[in-house]
């Protein structure tokens, strides 16, 4: 880029027909050979069917339950969250990538966005959503903890006492 140059001269043209066609032709190809390939598995594939071919098969074994989970799964909530929390990877990187273009305005914007993200952080913290197990299970361990404690050691049950 030469220093004549202005940003007028460097705004982009608009696409030309050829580069239509040839956009066309490629997605035309592409749908074509897809078209083909999935005809082509449906004739050749071998159709028989049968009530155990039907039947649910997992390394041998035979399925003796529903497959359906009966209580909550944690880990299901803490990677919705991590997918929540890891878009904000996205912005900041869009904005570390024009950050001397947005100067100071944008880099409190991305402070706030930070920070709003870090208050979403502690709520969901402070409201258990990362805690691995329920509730109820997590206190009846507490309380049987502590009773292990008062009965090994009698005279620190007696301190909390009075």
């Amino acid at each position: 880029m030469t220093p004549e140059t202005t940003s007028s001269q460097l705004m982009a043209t608009p696409p030309n027909f050829e580069s239509y066609l040839a956009l066309g032709i490629y997605v035309g190809i592409a749908v074509f050979l897809i078209a083909v390939l999935l005809l082509l598995s449906w004739g050749l594939g071998h159709k028989t069917r049968s009530r155990q071919k039907q039947e649910p098969y997992e390394s041998g074994l035979l399925p003796v339950d529903n497959a359906r989970l009966k209580g909550p799964v944690p880990f299901y909530l803490v990677a919705i969250f991590f997918v929540i929390f890891d878009v904000e990877v996205i912005f900041v990187a869009s904005w570390a990538v024009a950050s001397d273009q947005l100067g100071w305005p944008g880099f409190a914007h991305v402070c706030f966005f930070i920070f709003i993200l870090f208050l979403g952080l502690v709520h969901i913290w402070k409201t258990g959503g990362l805690d691995w197990e329920p509730r109820a299970q997590r206190e009846g361990r507490r309380k049987r903890n502590d009773q292990r404690r008062t009965h090994n050691n009698p005279s620190k049950a007696q301190e909390r006492l009075t």
